[in-house]
């Protein structure tokens, strides 16, 4: 019987501690669920924080460009914060691009708002531009003509029917640069080149295509549908055409004496200025007169003129695109202003390239650069707390009628990490170790 109840004792036993190992590994279970949930609940914060933050920042954004993008002035880094800015306890970045663009590989994001005048107008850009291009060949070329030509009837047509969704080639402009991706003969090579994710470096998932051991991007980056110039001033009268001697006396007179006015007019004689450049290396006048009346002079008596590509700000490969240039007459251009001090009017090309130089004369034959910018863009990356909720959103702003306003935003939070690897070590890694 003693045995009997020994045995007895010994089995309870066991069945409490199976029941008590049961109840903590149900505790653990739920603790591990809590902590899980916790986590998520913390991300969700994190990435709506990091939304608000991007809000945030392009209202900090706009308030800049009101404040110093004025007579279409690019605004300068120390003017703006464009790095780890924090809004509550999250933080943005606006990425990016080095003025010495492309460079080698670097796990450094520059920071900072990029100018659309930079880049070439994919509406109004000649056959003879766009197809300089890197990665542009002949029917991609002949594609975007097509595609942006009401009358279009080209090759391209057949290729829109004949896809899986068959569509039909617009014949009307673009309205942005994505639309690219319809077009006939693209790729996300020719589109994105090195540079899937878009933010100017070589990161280390990204394939070094060409094997140089730099950022070599595609047609995304050298393209804009938004480059606009207004031909009136902020109160809305416009700029005095060079072209009419009885506006340009009054302020020729206004703003170098009536001597010095009479001098230019006659040197400039009765034939009509195809530009601005042209009437500058025409009038005799000097690079400090000339910037005494830029920005109230035009060629013309439209509203707004498209199309201008910043000599300021325009990497090699678009200054090459221009007409009578090539790489080596556009890398002296940005080695030019690299170190020159007064960029205030398109007259310093003139000192860049040299007075004679034949570039120069086909240049001013058209109505191709100019030195202010309207339009900017903002590609904003935001962290939450902890650095967590990642996200990036791409915002084109336009200053033409005064106060800035957002023409374009697209998500861009599907193309990965976009801040390097030193704001990942720096602001993610750190806080999960």
């Amino acid at each position: 019987m003693k045995r009997f109840q020994t045995n007895q004792r010994g089995s309870v036993l066991i069945i409490v501690l199976w029941i008590s190992f049961g109840l903590v590994s149900m505790a653990l279970y739920l603790a591990h669920g809590m902590s899980l949930e916790l986590r998520a609940a913390d991300n969700r914060a994190a990435a709506l924080a990091a939304d608000q933050a991007i809000e945030g920042a392009a209202r900090y954004i706009s308030e800049v460009l009101y404040a110093y993008a004025t007579n279409g002035v690019m605004p300068d880094l120390s003017q703006y914060d464009a790095e780890a800015v924090p809004v509550g306890d999250a933080r943005f970045w606006i990425i990016g691009r080095d003025p010495a663009w492309p460079r080698s590989h670097s796990d450094r994001v520059y920071f900072g708002l990029v100018d659309e005048a930079s880049k070439l107008n994919l509406n109004s850009v000649s056959t003879n531009q766009l197809q300089y291009l890197p990665s542009m060949n002949w029917d991609l070329l002949n594609a975007i003509l097509d595609w942006r030509n009401p009358n279009a009837s080209g090759a391209s047509q057949m290729y829109y029917a004949m896809a899986s969704s068959p569509y039909t080639c617009k014949g009307a402009p673009f309205e942005t640069v994505d639309e690219l991706r319809l077009v006939y003969g693209t790729s996300l090579e020719i589109l994105a080149g090195d540079d899937v994710n878009r933010n100017g470096i070589l990161d280390a998932h990204e394939k070094d295509i060409e094997g140089n051991n730099q950022c070599d991007p595609g047609i995304f980056e050298y393209l804009t549908v938004y480059s606009r110039e207004p031909n009136f001033h902020s109160d809305g009268t416009m700029k005095t055409n060079v072209n009419s001697a009885a506006q340009l006396l009054p302020l020729l007179q206004e703003r170098l004496g009536p001597s010095r006015a009479s001098q230019i007019m006659v040197r400039l004689g009765p034939l009509p200025s195809p530009s601005l450049l042209a009437f500058y290396l025409r009038s005799g006048m000097t690079a400090d007169e000339f910037a005494l009346i830029y920005r109230d002079v035009t060629t013309t008596n439209s509203r707004y003129r498209r199309g201008r590509v910043n000599i300021n700000t325009a990497p090699v490969a678009v200054l090459a695109c221009l007409p009578g240039m090539d790489d080596n007459s556009a890398q002296q251009i940005v080695s030019y202003r690299q170190t020159a001090a007064n960029l205030t009017s398109i007259a310093w090309i003139a000192d860049a390239l040299g007075a004679t130089n034949p570039v120069l004369l086909q240049l001013a034959a058209g109505d191709y650069i100019t030195t202010q910018s309207y339009q900017f863009t903002a590609d904003i990356a935001a962290l939450g707390q902890h650095g967590r909720g990642y996200r990036r959103a791409k915002f084109i702003f336009d200053i033409t009628e005064g106060a800035p306003k957002i023409l374009y935003r697209q998500d861009l939070t599907r193309l990965g990490w976009a801040l390097g690897e030193t704001v990942r070590q720096e602001w993610v890694l750190k806080n999960t170790l």
